[in-house]
Order: structure tokens, then sequence, then C-alpha cells
């Protein structure tokens, strides 16, 4: 079990409540010019006043990492997009062993298809791909994760199925940092959907 971000088999979590929609006022701030082009802008003001349970919750959607989570929520306001995601690029870089765990453990929190398994292919190359999913989790004792933000569907299957087979050969310590900068990728996408959708009251997706 495993996720990604990006392509039909990132699954999204349910939540009953949008956690910055519940905690915020559901005024706008005064329209002005850029926000009113730029409604991510609005989705950033939601965060940066959000209270801090429900933007930890919020986070927590992106990144599992509780540290992580808080560490973002305390640095707030941000000023800009990008201010936000080069703050959450440097948390997580800066996660612990037992952060990355906490991430890890969180990418499997339900049963989900495997990675890949919706995407177009024959039958051998899903029996293929599930065999490297389960040979993976019994060498790393952890589940794959991979960004495949921006990867066609069509081509979602070898792409999974390639990644797997070559990072299998990885030793354990090595795979662990190239999981860390996968959950890295993901996270960012997570976090850059997360402020352009939430100005509307839009659920994380996941």
């Amino acid at each position: 079990m495993l996720h990604a971000c990006g392509g039909p088999d990132a699954p999204s979590r349910p939540h009953e409540e949008d956690p910055l929609a519940s905690d915020i006022p559901p005024q706008r701030p005064d329209p002005t010019p850029d926000t009113l082009l730029v409604p991510s802008l609005l989705g950033l003001h939601r965060f940066n006043e959000a209270d801090p349970g429900a933007a930890e919750e919020a986070l927590l959607a992106c990144c599992g990492s509780h540290r992580w989570a808080i560490r973002l929520t305390a640095h707030r306001p941000y000023p800009d997009i990008e201010s936000l995601l080069a703050a959450a690029s440097e948390a997580s870089y800066d996660l612990r062993a037992a952060d990355l765990a906490e991430a890890l453990a969180d990418e499997s929190w339900m049963p989900q298809p495997l990675l890949g398994m919706r995407a177009p292919g024959s039958q051998a190359a899903h029996t293929a791909l599930r065999a490297a999913h389960a040979a993976y989790e019994a060498r790393f004792g952890h589940v794959f994760v991979v960004c495949l933000e921006g990867i066609a569907p069509e081509e979602m299957l070898d792409t999974v199925l390639s990644s797997l087979r070559a990072r299998l050969a990885n030793e354990p310590d090595e795979e662990r940092l190239v999981a860390a900068e996968e959950l890295r990728r993901i996270a960012l996408t997570r976090l850059e959907h997360l402020v352009a959708t939430h100005y509307s009251g839009a659920s994380v997706t996941r």
C-alpha cells in the first residue's frame, strides 16, 4: 500500500469536515486585485489565520510527521506561497529517523489498491507490479512512496514498476534517503494543492 502525488492512483483521505474551514470565519479578506486574480492567495490567508490545531491537521494530510506539521504551523504567517513551500522543503530535509518512520507509516493509513494497479497495462505487468510491491515492503519494512506528479496515466505502471525494481537494489540506509526525498516532493505537491483549494472550503486531497 502506498501513496503518491499525481495520477489516478493518488487516494483521497476522507474528512468529515474541512479542518481549515471549520476554524476560520467564513468571510474572505477584503478583495484586492491580487486575491481576485489568484484564488490560492485566499487559501494561504485562510491557512495563516487558521486555529493551530486546524492548521496542523491540514498539514498532516500533506505529510504524516507531527513534528513537520507543528514546525510549519509555528512559523506562520507566510507572506506568499513560495515562502511556505520553501519552509516545508526545509522542514522535510530536517526530518529525523523517527519522523520519517511516522510519515511513512501514515502513508499506509488504510487499505488502498497498490500504486499502478489501476493504470492501463497487461495482466503480466500488473502481476509483476504486485510482486515488486511485496518484495519492497518485505525488504525495507515500509510502504513504497514515489511522486508521480506529471506522469501520464499510460506511463504510470511502467514508471512505478521500474522505480520499484531499481530501488529494491538499494541498501536500507540509502533507500531511506530516497524515500525521504519522495515524501518531500509529495508533501510539497499536496501543500500547494491545499492552499490553492481551501479558499472555497474544499477538502484536502490525500
